[in-house]
């Protein structure tokens, strides 16, 4: 089967077990499926170096969201998704101590603009709690930044990060970038949420620094949204839908130059970044309300 190029956990599993047959089991590989808040999720661990090396991916969990029901315009829809993806996030972070929220992206670039906005809606708090901790010292310290793209800033994303990271002395940091899928039905209604880290770029092929716990010296964990799939991987996965004959990838030269993404991506990223900040902010205060965030953002 020619590669398809993926940023899912849950899509390089699914690679696999169709490579090898739907009924073959990866050891080392663990997927649970459950509902929250009437979305769908799945979750994939992988605890094994040989499972990494086969699905391409780090050792860690990886929990992918279905937020068709936030595109459908559902009742509740927003309150819903802000809530299964603060309680999928939750479990993965400390519970105490300061956090660092990053917001990865090009605001010049609409698909790549999921980080900068998620960090525009995001409760910071590091600055209430130090100056006025009668009212807030209950909440948990939380600082933001989204530091642009090395072509814009001549520095790093990661550079920036470890700098704050050294600074601040957070607890974690939380990234939110966008990602690449390998199938369309997932662009901009899917949230991979994972305790691994991430390499900005890497759903493009542009591949930056990490940030991960090596390169900031405290857990990172990812939230993501994937917005493009590759113009080759959309080719082998339209040919598979039509029953047709797969080519080799290399007979598809120059289709990883291009990247498909939906039409209505505008306000889809709108919405989904909107989703992303309050999540992330309720999952590291969870005791304020969707309807408490919307006081004090908006």
């Amino acid at each position: 089967m020619a590669q398809r190029r993926t940023d899912l956990a849950v899509e390089s599993h699914q690679l696999w077990r169709e490579g090898a047959g739907d009924a073959a089991s990866l050891p080392g590989v663990r997927a649970q499926e459950e509902d929250r808040e009437g979305f769908p999720i799945t979750t994939v661990t992988i605890t094994s170096p040989e499972a990494a090396q086969a699905l391409g991916k780090p050792q860690g969990t990886y929990v992918t969201l279905e937020l068709d029901g936030l595109l459908r315009r559902e009742e509740n829809a927003f309150q819903r998704a802000v809530g299964a993806v603060a309680a999928s996030l939750r479990p993965l972070l400390p519970e105490t101590g300061p956090a660092l929220v990053v917001g990865l992206g090009n605001r010049a670039v609409t698909p790549d603009l999921i980080g900068p906005l998620a960090v525009d809606h995001l409760l910071v708090t590091r600055h209430l709690v130090e100056q006025v901790p009668e009212h807030f010292g209950d909440l948990r310290p939380v600082a933001a930044a989204a530091p642009g793209v090395l072509a814009s800033t001549g520095m790093e994303s990661s550079l920036v990060a470890q700098a704050l990271a050294q600074r601040l002395k957070p607890s974690c940091v939380v990234a939110v970038d966008a990602l690449a899928s390998r199938s369309l039905d997932r662009l901009c209604r899917t949230v991979q949420l994972s305790d691994v880290g991430v390499i900005p770029g890497s759903g493009v092929g542009n591949h930056r620094s990490a940030l991960d716990r090596e390169s900031l010296g405290v857990p990172v964990f990812t939230v993501g949204v994937p917005t493009v799939v590759d113009g080759a991987t959309l080719a082998l996965d339209l040919l598979e839908r039509a029953g047709r004959p797969e080519p080799d990838r290399t007979d598809l030269s120059g289709g990883g130059d291009f990247f498909v993404t939906p039409r209505e991506v505008d306000q889809r990223v709108a919405d989904l970044g909107k989703v992303l900040g309050y999540a992330v902010s309720i999952a590291l205060n969870p005791s304020l309300s969707v309807d408490e965030l919307t006081m004090l953002l908006e």
